[in-house]
């Protein structure tokens, strides 16, 4: 394997799969309950990846409405057929179920999407035999809402994708060695076989890779003699949780694995299940992934959108909950400021909170916007879900002088904040991450660390509060999505000038 960086896709970037397509690949992740959803990442050599559009731009393509947290757009699966890419993929809590999207351009834009009724589950892989029919196999997992109430194990039907149904009733195919959570199917030909790679053991530190293969796409699967094939767990691995892998060549010829992962800074995996790769040698006619090693980029990374072009606000990497972020926020040009208005819900802990945001993707790192509270008020926030945030709030002082500007912290049953006021109308509010440095206890070390700081016209900065990362970390929070911070809006109107990213190379 060629030496490739780890995380491949870092930050809240789940359920990788990928395309080769006339020599360029393709990869898409989750997004849940996030908008724009299903980002698409291209690159030539597997190595330098550019966020070049989103499949779901749009609420009503994926109808996430009323979708809560860590539901909505799970697990897709891209693939190439007769000239269209697809993209294929479960929408839970949502009406629109198992939906397939095509394009004939992966940056976009993509079909409306059809749904394909008859196949309840998630997780849907979408491939097409020797002579064309295609096939959705999936998890059958049964939800009531995303509360899991069955397991029925992987299942395989003909589909008509145009017309949006099955041509036959659903068949049981290989669900694994017997580990919880059968899912994450993507089925391949190669050398005479079908192979059929499944995640199982559930989504979390049991998380394993395992294969079986037939010389029909419908089976009888046998599974491989060594499964799983791949598992990394304990603390003597780099990362861990890796499963829901998808095969493709690699730029030197050799397979790749691409699947996703979490890392650890201290006692917390903050940055939620990013994407990573791992080399495949083949024996005995089965697939044998390396271990899955940890070598983040050594490169800094800095953005910064100063707000005086509209096209600041399209760019693809921002997110907002439930809806597209041009939704949330608009630009004006002169003098150069994004406007939020307060949503009716409320705040960041709001079910649809008035946010947009980007993607944490270094465990070092600085976020930091510019804030005029006018008669509002709002600020800078990192959001896992409603239920678990921190913020730094900026409003106008109580004496009529001055910004007052608190540090708000919240996780079930307990909040806390913390006050400053400061000189001027404008202030510049900053949420800075750093992983712990090792203490008197290693083997119970905390989570990284996150400061909510103030500076003021002067540049005079007031550290308001410091707090312990794992409490806003998978482990902790959710263990589907990760972190995303941006900027909010909680009462009236509040106005940003500029918004940084600062990424340490190496973390």
């Amino acid at each position: 394997m060629p030496d490739l960086p780890n995380p491949l896709i870092p930050g809240f970037n789940p359920d990788p799969s990928c395309v080769l397509v006339d020599g360029t690949y393709y990869l898409v992740t989750s997004t849940f309950e996030y908008l724009p959803g299903l980002p698409v990442y291209r690159s030539t050599d597997f190595v330098t990846w550019e966020h070049i559009g989103n499949v779901a731009t749009r609420e009503e393509q994926v109808g996430l409405a009323r979708a809560t947290s860590a539901a909505g757009v799970w697990a897709p699966t891209i693939r190439h057929h007769k000239g269209r890419f697809h993209v294929i993929v479960s929408v839970t809590d949502s009406p629109r179920g198992c939906v397939v999207f095509t394009a004939d351009d992966p940056a976009g834009p993509w079909s409306d999407g059809v749904t394909v009724t008859g196949i309840t589950g998630i997780d849907p892989d979408l491939a097409w035999d020797e002579s064309g029919a295609a096939y959705v196999t999936y998890s059958a997992l049964e939800l009531d809402g995303v509360e899991p109430v069955g397991f029925h194990g992987i299942r395989q039907a003909r589909v008509d994708l145009a017309a949006g149904k099955v041509l036959e009733k659903p068949r049981s195919l290989w669900s694994g060695i017997g580990l919880v959570a059968p899912e994450a199917p993507h089925l391949y030909r190669r050398d005479g076989y079908w192979y059929l790679l499944i995640a199982e053991g559930g989504t979390s530190h049991g998380h394993s890779v395992s294969v079986a293969r037939s010389r029909s796409i419908e089976g009888p699967f046998e599974g491989a003699p060594h499964n799983p094939v791949l598992r990394e767990a304990g603390w003597d691995h780099p990362v861990e949780c890796t499963g829901h892998a998808d095969l493709v060549r690699g730029p030197d010829g050799d397979d790749l694995l691409v699947l996703l992962g979490t890392r650890r800074a201290g006692h917390g995996s903050p940055l939620g299940r990013e994407t990573y790769v791992t080399g495949v040698q083949w024996r005995d006619g089965w697939p044998q992934p390396a271990h899955v090693g940890l070598d983040p980029r050594p490169e800094p990374v800095a953005e910064d959108f100063d707000f005086t072009e509209g096209a600041d606000l399209s760019d693809p990497g921002w997110l907002a909950v439930g809806r597209p972020p041009a939704e949330v926020a608009s630009v004006s040009e002169q003098p150069g400021r994004l406007t939020i208005e307060a949503a009716a819900e409320g705040g960041l802990d709001a079910f649809r909170p008035a946010f947009v945001g980007r993607r944490q993707r270094h465990l070092n790192s600085t976020f930091e916007t510019r804030i005029d509270p006018a008669d509002g008020r709002g600020g800078l926030g990192l959001r896992f879900t409603e239920d678990f945030t921190l913020c730094l709030v900026a409003e106008r002082a109580p004496s009529g002088t001055g910004t007052k500007v608190t540090a708000r912290v919240g996780i079930p049953t307990i909040s806390q904040s913390w006050s400053t006021e400061v000189a001027g109308d404008q202030v510049t509010l900053r949420l800075s991450t750093r992983v712990p440095q090792r203490g008197r206890a290693p083997w119970f070390p905390p989570g990284d660390r996150v400061r909510l700081t103030v500076v003021d016209d002067a540049g005079g900065e007031t550290e308001l509060a410091e707090v312990d990362g794992r409490f806003w970390s998978v482990e902790t929070s959710a263990t589907f999505t990760g972190r995303v911070i941006g900027m909010f809006a909680e009462e009236g109107t509040v106005r940003f000038a500029g918004f940084r990213y600062r990424g340490e190379g190496g973390s």
